[in-house]
């Protein structure tokens, strides 16, 4: 299961209404090569499932993996920061063995 924090719950409800996204949108999360440590997190709002895509609900967000990224990121919560080092999304994986120092990308 991937789940959320509070404060991420109402950023992305947020940026949800700024973006004019549809009420039906859900949150998609996902990993990709690339970044100093190897794979990087991808964030977005999407609203067309596919096939071999996981789903999830987690304080009335809706959250969709595809199959591949989800073995990475089980377990994961996605929070919010927006302290004095920075400002942005964070997830909290304990699948991964080292982070950048700027928490975009991990390694396995």
């Amino acid at each position: 299961m991937i789940t959320v924090t509070e404060k991420a719950k109402d950023k992305l409800s947020a940026l949800r209404i700024e973006g004019n996204h549809p009420d039906d949108a859900f949150v998609r999360v996902g990993v990709a090569g690339g970044g100093c440590s190897g794979l990087t997190y991808v964030l977005d709002f999407d609203h067309e499932l596919k096939a071999d895509d996981k789903v999830f609900e987690d304080k009335g967000v809706k959250i969709v993996c595809d199959k591949k990224s989800f073995l990475y990121l089980v377990g994961t919560q996605l929070e919010f920061t927006d302290g004095l080092n920075g400002k942005g999304f964070v997830f909290n994986n304990p699948n991964a063995s080292r982070t950048c120092g700027c928490g975009e990308s991990f390694a396995v």
